[in-house]
């Protein structure tokens, strides 16, 4: 495993401010473009995140996922490709209703999931194990036959999904794993030493530098 994606460098990016995020609004996939922030957002995160020469851009097919990928494309002159499974969870009963309102007319389930359970969101919606199997598996199908930095272009839930995914984390610590701001990412990369996937940024705004000192872990 660790000479499949040896070389390879994953980031996982997740897209721009929304009005729905601002008023804390369950988006999943409800297809809500970027507010003006979001596009200011997006266009400086795209400057920082070229210095990493990226060779492949996926994104979900939600418009403000769309919108995000396309600022880096722009520079680097990459096409985006388009992944359904990085779409963000399926909110079911939730979606297009505040915190608050879920949490006044849903509190029970609401409450659990916040704190992590696995049960589908909004009743109807998709469990968070689902959402992390199905964006792994994009994951893979991006990073088969490539060497170099692919950026996967998702959203907050999704991005933790994976992530816990990813470092094999136990489900119940993958609320560990904070979440990401608007138009922030996070680094993975495969360690030959260790045969496993490495975090080495987690909701940064910068490119990795070395980290001096430590034994060689990639």
């Amino acid at each position: 495993m660790s000479e499949k994606f040896a070389g390879v460098r994953l980031v996982i990016w997740r897209h721009g401010q929304t009005d729905w995020n601002i008023e804390n609004r369950f988006q999943g996939h409800s297809d809500i473009a970027l507010n003006k922030v979001g596009h200011y957002q997006a266009t400086h995160a795209a400057k920082i995140l070229a210095g990493m020469n990226p060779i492949k851009i996926v994104a979900s097919d939600l418009i403000r996922a769309q919108e995000t990928a396309s600022k880096l494309a722009e520079i680097v002159g990459v096409n985006v490709e388009t992944d359904v499974r990085l779409r963000e969870t399926n909110g079911g009963n939730w979606e297009g209703k505040t915190g608050e309102e879920n949490r006044a007319n849903d509190s029970a389930r609401f409450i659990g999931w916040i704190s992590g359970d696995d049960g589908p969101a909004g009743e109807i919606g998709e469990r968070r194990s689902e959402v992390a199997a199905r964006a792994n598996d994009a994951a893979l199908a991006a990073l088969t036959g490539t060497t170099g930095t692919i950026v996967l272009v998702t959203h907050g839930g999704t991005a933790r999904c994976l992530l816990g995914k990813l470092l094999n984390l136990e489900f119940r610590d993958w609320g560990a794993l904070g979440g990401l701001s608007n138009a922030q990412w996070s680094v993975v990369e495969y360690s030959k030493y260790l045969d496993r996937w490495t975090l080495v940024e987690h909701n940064a705004g910068s490119i990795p530098e070395p980290v001096f000192g430590n034994e060689p872990s990639n």
